[in-house]
């Protein structure tokens, strides 16, 4: 895969710190992303990408995530806000109407760079590299754990399912990988039982149930057994939500469901969802 790097694009300064957007050139096309430059001099970062949902642009997704912002530093993490290619991901539905679908833009190339920028710029440690995605940015994030496993950790999807075997169109390596799903009970886009998913943009094809994707993910590190159960604090008993964790945790690899009971195609009020995912993926060090 080859990639262009792009000289520096903009300064300003957003939450008392600079935040940097920079670029790379994919196959003639420029990938934007967003980062904050570390306030520390240091080595060995970890890296963790978060990806917006569809419609959507990384510096949108910056400014509405803010929960690595006061611990990226202490934490020696960067968070990168990437932006999908006219507002979409090519993520693996096969009959997803964006163009970043039809004419098959190459992700893992442009991801693949990203951790090489990384890597060259800020010596980031790319065994500490991770994904969380909302919506269709968890559809992106499961194409990474699909199609290049062995450039990440852990993965977060959230309110996203896996495709259906016949709106699939990603290559699988079949490879296990520490995963994490938070999906709400009553979502109407993302169905928590499977079906079709439909947007203002149009019909993304079907998605596979939730527990069938939490299943996936659960063969492939070889946990065959029941996942041991909890119920996580309701520490907003107002919402009617409640959080059950289903978690296989035993072998090499970590696998945990989140299931927010009323949870609809949102993030869940008991947790903040995004330094629960650090959590988790600070776990697999």
């Amino acid at each position: 895969m080859k990639y262009i790097l792009i000289c520096l694009l903009t300064f300003n300064f957003y939450a008392k710190a600079q935040v940097i957007s920079d670029s790379l050139l994919i196959e003639g096309h420029y990938r934007v992303f967003h980062y904050n430059k570390p306030a520390v001099d240091s080595k060995g970062f970890s890296l963790v990408f978060v990806l917006h949902g569809s419609g959507g642009n990384g510096l949108q997704m910056m400014q509405r995530v803010k929960s690595f912002d006061s611990i990226s530093d202490q934490e020696n993490m960067i968070a990168v806000f990437p932006s999908g290619y006219k507002n979409f991901w090519n993520e693996c539905r096969k009959i997803a109407p964006s163009a970043a679908n039809i004419e098959q833009i190459n992700e893992e190339a442009f991801f693949t760079g990203m951790i090489e920028y990384f890597s060259k710029k800020l010596k980031i440690d790319k065994k500490k590299v991770f994904a969380i995605g909302t919506s269709g940015g968890g559809h992106m994030a499961y194409k990474l754990a699909l199609t290049i496993p062995d450039r990440f950790r852990s993965i977060t999807a959230i309110i996203a399912n896996l495709p259906a075997e016949e709106n699939l169109d990603c290559p699988q390596s079949k490879k296990p990988i520490n995963m994490m799903i938070v999906n709400g009970t009553a979502d109407k886009t993302n169905p928590y039982e499977g079906g079709e998913v439909i947007l203002g943009s149009g019909n993304f094809g079907k998605v596979r149930s939730t527990d069938e994707t939490f299943q996936y993910w659960a063969k492939l590190v070889g946990y065959k057994d029941n996942p041991v159960q909890a119920l996580l604090p309701d520490n907003n008993p107002t919402d009617g939500k409640t959080i059950e964790e289903y978690a296989f945790t035993g072998k090499q690899k970590q696998v945990i469901l989140l299931k927010v009971n009323g949870g609809k195609h949102d993030y869940p009020g008991d947790i903040d969802v995004h330094l629960h995912a650090w959590k988790f993926f600070k776990s697999s060090f």
